[in-house]
């Protein structure tokens, strides 16, 4: 197969991921799926799964932590609706490709990974293909990071309780992406600032993914 048959293959399958995986779950803003054709998902993911950049599964990165299916991802920058020079915090690095999606946007992100391996080979792969401007960081941010404020916080992995911390640190207007429960019961939500102590909280979808590390447990009841 010469080299052009190769590329073809890949923005075949680019085209069917969106086409088949993305629209199909309500995934339909022409800018999320401009976004999905720009940003190269095959980059990001271990060279041993290249071939699986598009498939309708979560990719193994290594050391029990697993990429988003691609659907999760488009339909996660969907309900953001980042705008220009907005700031990100997202939690939980991974591949470093929704990463990129976020940064393609024009936003300003930080991003924590707690694996020191995940957080090198992420800092690489973006920094290849040129998102270098990212604010990366090596640590623990399961329940919360910094003192700063943000317009949209993003955790990668699901959290039993969506801890304070994080609401804390939105600014006025900001979202909050988690996936909050536990197995078998998980819920998507997206928490918005709406005013000062007022909250607007709405559940997008069900699923099901693994927890971020040190994720924040309910407070255990005495009696």
């Amino acid at each position: 197969m010469t080299g052009a048959g190769v590329i073809v293959d890949i923005e075949q399958a680019r085209f069917n991921m969106i086409e088949q995986q993305i629209r199909t779950w309500e995934v339909l803003d022409q800018d999320v799926l401009d976004l999905l054709l720009a940003v190269r998902r095959e980059d990001f993911v271990p060279a041993a799964y290249r071939l699986l950049a598009f498939a309708d599964l979560e990719i193994p990165l290594g050391d029990g932590e697993r990429m988003w299916a691609p659907r999760m991802e488009a339909r996660v920058i969907q309900e953001l609706k980042l705008r220009p020079r907005e700031s990100v915090l997202e939690i939980g690095t991974g591949s470093g490709y929704l990463t990129a999606l976020l940064a393609r946007q024009g936003a300003q992100v930080t991003s924590v990974e707690i694996n020191p391996r995940l957080a090198k080979d992420a800092r690489a792969k973006l920094a290849r293909a040129g998102f270098g401007s990212v604010e990366q960081a090596q640590g623990d941010g399961a329940r919360g990071w910094g003192r700063a404020t943000y317009d949209a916080i993003v955790l990668t992995g699901s959290t039993p309780v969506l801890p304070d911390a994080f609401v804390l640190q939105l600014n006025p207007g900001g979202r909050v992406f988690a996936v909050v429960g536990e197995p078998p019961v998980m819920m998507a939500r997206l928490v918005r600032w709406v005013a000062p102590g007022a909250l607007a909280k709405r559940i997008l979808f069900e699923t099901v993914i693994d927890p971020l590390t040190n994720a924040a447990t309910p407070a255990s009841f005495e009696f």
